[in-house]
């Protein structure tokens, strides 16, 4: 016997054991599901592979992190500061930037790849909306989806405290306000969340649970529950431009799917698909062609956020210096993605504050928590407004759904006006003038803009001369068929919208 047959007879061996213990044949079912060949899909991906990066690089992180405000006496690379009594916190940060082996490329490479988790999320999500892919039978993912945005932010916030230094300490003493605006329950929650009145020696060590334990795991039971719905409802596809020939398709074991509305074999014994059938999904097989395609997406990732890591700096604490309780920054914004609801924080006039049945309803809380809450509501109850009586597999073209199209381009006006309110004081600086004079112009944007956009978009789309939703639905079905192992599109078992 030759090397490569006792290699062989090895390797089936070893997969007969696994096999007999853990039945993988019956996960080829699994591996024939679709996948759209379609770009626009990965960015569901990219979401995941971050969140991978960031729990790996944040493990890392984790292990040279000291949680503690205690005063300790630093001697390390940074001249300014040796022999300085400096919080632990802010101590072990410097170590981890300047003096660990690799330190300052991982942090680096945990700060991109948070951003890139954020922005992939809020992608998915525009790809989603305006596609129309978050109707029946989706709802639920689209809830899962907000969920996931919404810890992405609060994941970042938890973060970007931890170092301890004048500008993560101001950004922490703003959260701790707005939470404890709260009517009837802020005082109790804020003591919960940052360890007392701040600043407090038990604010750190909370966030710094909430970031690496309680919230990621959060995070990682949502992303559980997606990937459950997704491989249970099958995937959206794009509206197709005519019959498709699919040599080999057939139905899987089971099936209960409605057959295909034209069912006659076309030459060369490949079976021909409806335009209109959803029943069956025409994409890659998960394996192996949509497994290489995630293995490209991974590692392009990987090279995005190293290359960002290597090149591009990231929140100097060395410069900014240690919490000081008697100064103020001069400048101080959180990161893009938190931008916009600091905007409706500065926005909101003193004014609004009010009492209700003896309760106060101070302004920060207006607009610090509720005017943000608010959008994230509005965001999830949207599948329930734009609905759909039957299940809907095909994805729509945005420029034939004028309501629901101009309904998010005033959503996204209404985040990019609010972030360069977040950023007043840069604005007023170009400008030329103060931040009070500019604030009645911002708040007019901030309610005109956004309509003006929406209105625009709908009349654009033809919406006052009468909606359409670009033809007849498409037919529905339960379930939906699975074909081919080939590298060709073919009719295989879908997966939700990923």
């Amino acid at each position: 016997m030759s090397r490569i047959d006792a290699a062989t007879e090895r390797a089936e061996s070893a997969y007969d054991w696994v096999d007999s213990r853990l039945d993988l044949d019956d996960a080829s079912d699994f591996l024939g599901k679709a996948f759209p060949a379609e770009d626009s899909f990965l960015l569901g991906e990219v979401a995941l592979f971050c969140f991978g990066i960031l729990v790996a690089t944040g493990t890392f992180l984790a292990f040279f992190y000291e949680p503690s405000t205690t005063a300790v006496e630093y001697s390390g690379s940074v001249v300014q500061y040796q022999g300085q009594e400096l919080p632990a916190a802010f101590t072990s940060v410097l170590y981890i930037t300047y003096d660990v082996p690799f330190g300052m490329f991982l942090r680096r490479m945990h700060h991109w790849a948070a951003h890139l988790f954020v922005a992939s999320i809020a992608l998915h999500m525009l790809r989603v909306f305006f596609t129309g892919a978050y109707r029946n039978p989706r709802e639920p993912n689209w809830l899962v989806g907000t969920g996931l945005a919404g810890l992405a932010m609060f994941a970042a916030y938890t973060g970007y405290s931890l170092p301890y230094d004048e500008f993560a300490s101001t950004a922490v003493g703003i959260g701790y306000n707005v939470a404890a605006s709260i009517p009837i329950v802020g005082d109790p929650l804020a003591s919960i969340v940052f360890g007392g009145q701040f600043p407090t020696s038990a604010t750190i060590p909370r966030l710094f649970f909430l970031h690496v334990f309680l919230i990621p795991a959060a995070i990682a039971g949502l992303i559980a529950v997606h990937m459950a719905i997704l491989v249970r409802q099958k995937h959206t596809e794009a509206q197709r431009d005519g019959d498709v020939s699919a040599a080999g398709a057939g139905s899987a074991a089971g099936d209960t799917s409605r057959t295909s509305s034209n069912p006659e074999a076309t030459d060369g014994g490949a079976r021909l698909i409806d335009r209109d059938d959803d029943s069956v999904v025409i994409g890659l097989p998960a394996f192996p062609n949509q497994a290489a395609v995630s293995a490209v997406v991974f590692f392009l990732t990987m090279a995005v956020l190293s290359l960002l890591a290597g090149l591009l700096p990231v929140h100097n604490i060395a410069q900014y210096g240690p919490n000081d309780p008697a100064s103020t920054p001069s400048l101080v914004m959180p990161d893009w993605f938190l931008m916009w609801g600091y905007g409706f924080l500065k926005l909101t006039p003193s004014w609004m504050s009010f009492d209700v049945l003896g309760i106060h309803v101070s302004s920060e809380f207006v607009g610090g928590l509720l005017l943000p809450s608010l959008v994230f509501v509005a965001v999830a109850v949207w599948p329930f407004i734009d609905r759909a009586e039957e299940p809907e597999h095909f994805t729509r073209n945005y420029l034939d759904r004028p309501f629901p199209t101009a309904v998010g381009i005033t959503g996204v006006t209404l985040v990019m006006v609010a972030s360069i309110a977040g950023m007043d004081v840069i604005v007023a600086e170009i400008l030329g003038t103060s931040t009070a004079a500019l604030r009645p112009y911002l708040i007019g944007a901030l309610v005109l803009v956004p309509a003006a956009a929406g209105t625009l978009t709908y009349a654009i789309l033809g919406g006052f001369e009468g909606e359409t939703e670009g033809g007849p639905p498409p037919a529905s079905g339960e379930d939906r068929s699975t074909s081919g192992d080939d590298g060709t599109p073919s009719p295989t078992e879908g997966s939700d919208d990923d």
